[in-house]
This record gives C-alpha cells, sequence and structure tokens, in this order.
C-alpha cells in the first residue's frame, strides 16, 4: 500500500516537473539598468517585460510644443522630488509630439530614478497588482497608457475612472499615470448624445451619459492640449530635422525653396502638419539622397 501510494506521488511529481518547464519564465527586471517595461498579459497571469531598445529623443528635439513640454516637465520633476503631482492627459492631433515628449521626459530625468511602465488599455484591470510590485520599489515610476480611446460600448473606461478618484494612486508616492489619445474625453462621443438633453425651466440638462464620459477626464490633473502646427511651424520642424539628420549622417546638403516646397506638399498629401510628418519628410529626403551618393560611388 505504501509502495503504491509513494509511486503515485512520484508521478505527480513528474507531472508538475513537465509542466513547469513548460510555463514561461519572465527574467527578473534591474531596475537600476532597465528604464522601460511592457507590463505582459497572458493565460499564466502578468509580468513585466524589459523594453531594450528605447528612443534616444531629447527634449531639445521636440519643438513648437514648448508650453506643453514646460509644464509636463515641471510636473514630473516634482514627482521625481517626492513633490506633489497630477496624473496627465496629452490629448490632441496625432503625431504632434505626445509619445514623444514623455519619452523624452524618462531620457531626462531617468538619473533621477524615473522609470516608465507601458500598459495596453485590455490590462486595465492589473492596475492593482502593477502597483503592488511597484509600490516597495525605490524609484519613480510613469504608468503610461498610450493612444487610449474607448468606444460606446466599452465598460473599460470605468476601471481607469476608478483607479484615478479611488485611493491606488491618491495614496501612491512613487507612481503617476501619463495617458495620450487623440480625444479630449477619452471616450468617443456622438450627436445623438447632445440630442437627450431635455429642457426645464430654461435650464439645459445635460445627460448622465454625456457627463459619465466627460468625467473619465477630468480625473487628470494636468490637461495637455497638442494641436496641427501652423505652416512655419511645420517648416521650421523639418528643417530642424533635415539639418540634424544630415549632420549625423555627415552628408552635405542645403535645406533649399524647392525642399520647402516638398515639404508642403508631404504634408498636404498626408493631411497633416506635425513633427512626425516633419521628421518623416526629412527621413525620406535624406535617405534618398545617400542612396543616390552611393550608387555614384559604385
Amino acid at each position: 500500500m505504501s509502495f503504491s501510494r509513494n509511486k503515485r506521488h512520484s508521478r505527480a511529481h513528474d507531472v508538475l516537473v513537465r509542466l513547469a518547464a513548460l510555463l514561461p519564465v519572465r527574467k527578473r527586471i534591474d531596475w537600476g539598468t532597465t528604464l522601460a517595461v511592457y507590463w505582459r498579459t497572458d493565460f499564466w497571469g502578468g509580468g513585466f517585460e524589459a523594453i531594450r531598445k528605447l528612443s534616444d529623443i531629447s527634449l531639445d528635439d521636440l519643438l513648437e510644443i514648448d508650453r506643453q513640454k514646460e509644464e509636463l516637465v515641471t510636473n514630473t520633476e516634482q514627482f521625481c522630488a517626492g513633490l506633489p503631482a497630477n496624473n496627465a492627459l496629452l490629448w490632441g492631433a496625432r503625431g504632434t509630439g505626445k509619445s514623444s515628449l514623455i519619452q523624452a521626459i524618462l531620457n531626462h530625468l531617468h538619473v533621477r530614478g524615473l522609470r516608465l511602465v507601458q500598459v495596453e488599455k485590455s490590462a486595465l484591470s492589473d492596475l492593482g497588482q502593477i502597483m503592488a510590485q511597484l509600490h516597495a520599489l525605490p524609484f519613480r515610476f510613469l504608468i503610461v497608457f498610450d493612444d487610449l480611446s474607448f468606444d460606446e460600448e466599452d465598460d473599460a473606461y470605468k476601471q481607469l475612472k476608478s483607479a484615478l478618484e479611488g485611493s491606488l494612486f491618491t495614496s501612491s508616492t512613487n507612481a503617476l499615470i501619463y495617458a495620450t489619445s487623440n480625444r479630449r474625453h477619452l471616450v468617443s462621443e456622438y450627436m445623438r448624445d447632445n440630442l437627450t438633453t431635455t429642457q426645464s425651466r430654461g435650464e439645459l440638462h445635460e445627460s448622465e451619459a454625456v457627463e459619465e464620459k466627460i468625467s473619465l477626464s477630468d480625473r487628470f490633473g494636468l490637461w495637455l492640449s497638442f494641436h496641427q502646427f501652423k505652416q512655419d511651424q511645420y517648416l521650421h520642424v523639418v528643417e530642424y530635422w533635415f539639418k540634424k539628420l544630415a549632420l549625423d549622417y555627415d552628408v552635405k546638403l542645403n535645406w533649399t525653396r524647392h525642399l520647402r516646397q516638398e515639404a508642403l506638399t508631404w504634408a498636404l498629401n498626408r493631411g497633416v502638419r506635425s513633427g512626425r510628418t516633419a521628421n518623416h519628410f526629412a527621413k525620406y529626403t535624406i535617405g534618398k539622397a545617400l542612396l543616390e551618393i552611393s550608387q555614384t560611388q559604385q
């Protein structure tokens, strides 16, 4: 009888060993050398995964958004110094520098213990678990939701709203939420929302549905708006990236009136004048010139 029991235990142990070998092994994060991580979730749960290659963009690279840059840098410096600071919502036109600004701030302040955790919208329910793992660490963490938005039938925004207004982040001393979005209120709004308003005694009462949607963005203490560049702003940024890339690749090219016109046409074809559009045009132009030079040398 004892022999049979021991045999069953041995088989069970062998099964557990084999199962353990199949489980994904997440490497322990060395926060001293790792500046940014993803929060990854799978069948077995969630965990941090180091981001190996980060953009080297600097604050000096971000032009024509001086007000937004100053406010977010100041807020983050307060946070790094252990002073009161706000969760921040960066909203506006695509390609205008929202995500790049957060990356540049990380590059600027990582020496003061700043770290970044990028989280997908699908992992909103993991915020409590994420905070529990970060709470005892001697660093300051930006929990970043990039390009965040919610559809009409998506109730996930209520989880973020609850986290922002509850004790999860208000009691935390080492984590802030920074979110970027193309939508000011994060949740899609429709004309029919306004049609649900009613008139009573001369006062206009907005529907509770509209108020609930708007109230999510109200939970962020700092709002920063980003807009398409005016033509002169756009050309200023294009010229900056053109000259920077030409210097980086040691190619001698002049910024000409013809290139200015090409840059305007480039933006017109894409429907937006932004820092991203300017950077893409500069890469295209410098890359094309370098290719032509290499072909003539063959």
